[in-house]
């Protein structure tokens, strides 16, 4: 954990041990293929290293966004790679370059691409409950070790969740930290981010983040990952908002035909609007779901060497903005609007309203995030 000295007081933390190339990628590595993934501020391409011939993802990060310089964020993500590298489910980082205008991070591939692509897939390529299970607990064990060094993701998506494989499915890598923030027990963090489906009440009422608010999003990841659907999606972003702050969630029998009830009872221990009460990952990672089947996935895997077989998939890292004031509440766009992705549906029962939610005033938004 960096000591506060390290710490700004929005939860950046711009001091880190990797030492940054000035020399070109070029002499290093040599592109291949088709993009991975692209965000507003970032774009991700596969890379071979020369010496070693392995694989990596090359991560392009523009410094300066809307004018404004974002060299600290960046430096930020570094530092939160650094802190997890001891864990097998946090994308791992190899190196970093700087240029005038970019820093790149060289980051392990995950050839099997984003959950996100099973949580739309047709029911014969879907994920099966016990998929889940074994994937949950691994995302948990990152987030636990995450949680344990004070740092909260505050954008976990399926988009930011990838496999090391896809056919056999493999291990979890959880990636973009562009949104995380270090914690500690002094300063409050309150800040309006992430993606509308996912953020957590507190969020959206400006209340001071937590571990617990990215406990939130792992309820709504796992809902989705289990049913395809996407239980706070409203029509417009105001009424996903309000879903979120209604707690409006469809837990009918045809939702969730064929999912077992210890899976339902482990989401709604998630999907509470008092942070206080959700549980945190220690005992999500103890909860009777996760450990009920015989075959059960080992908690913590090492880290295995990237394949250059594997058929080459999206590597996907949604990118914040600058974090310049709007004017108004403009969370990020929904990955629905991503032009040649899935599209999830909405709950069954998503609450409808006739009159415009009432939220408290914010100060200003500061991050902005698009697909």
């Amino acid at each position: 954990m960096p000591n506060s000295a390290a710490m700004s007081r929005n939860g950046l933390v711009t001091e880190i041990r990797t030492r940054i190339r000035s020399d070109p990628l070029s002499s290093s590595y040599d592109l291949v293929g088709k993009e991975l993934g692209r965000g507003k501020f970032a774009v991700v391409k596969k890379c071979i290293e020369k010496t070693t011939g392995k694989q990596y993802a090359a991560k392009f990060l523009r410094k300066r966004r809307k004018g404004a310089d974002c060299r600290s964020d960046i430096l930020n993500e570094i530092a939160v790679l650094e802190l997890a590298a001891a864990n097998p489910h946090v994308v791992a980082l190899h190196e970093v370059f700087e240029t005038s205008l970019e820093i790149i991070l060289v980051l392990e591939c995950a050839a099997g691409g984003e959950i996100f692509n099973q949580c739309v897939a047709d029911h014969d390529e879907a994920f099966t409950e016990k998929d889940v299970m074994r994937l949950v607990k691994q995302i948990l064990s990152g987030v636990a070790f995450l949680h344990q060094n004070n740092v909260v993701h505050l954008d976990l998506k399926p988009q930011n969740v990838l496999l090391t494989s896809a056919r056999p499915l493999g291990d979890i890598r959880i990636v973009d930290f562009g949104l995380s923030r270090h914690m500690d027990n002094i300063t409050e963090v309150r800040e309006i981010l992430g993606t509308p489906e996912y953020v957590a009440p507190e969020i959206l009422n400006y209340e001071p983040i937590s571990t617990a608010t990215d406990m939130w999003s792992i309820g709504v990841l796992t809902y989705v990952m289990l049913t395809g659907e996407s239980p706070f999606l409203g029509d417009e972003k105001q009424e996903t908002f309000l879903n979120i702050s209604q707690v409006n969630v469809d837990y009918s029998p045809e939702t969730f035909e064929g999912i077992s009830s210890p899976a339902i009872d482990f989401i709604k221990t998630l999907l509470v609007k008092n942070p206080r009460k959700r549980a945190t990952a220690e005992e999500c990672l103890n909860n009777v779901w996760l450990n009920s089947h015989p075959h059960s996935h080992p908690l913590l895997l090492p880290r295995s060497p990237s394949n250059l077989d594997e058929p080459e998939t999206s590597q996907s890292e949604s990118e914040p903005e600058s974090p310049v004031p709007s004017p108004e509440l403009d969370l990020i766009e929904s990955y629905l609007t991503c032009p040649g992705q899935g599209e999830l549906k909405a709950g069954r029962d998503a609450f409808s309203f006739s009159e415009p939610p009432l939220f408290p005033t914010r100060p200003e938004i500061q991050q902005e995030l698009i697909c």
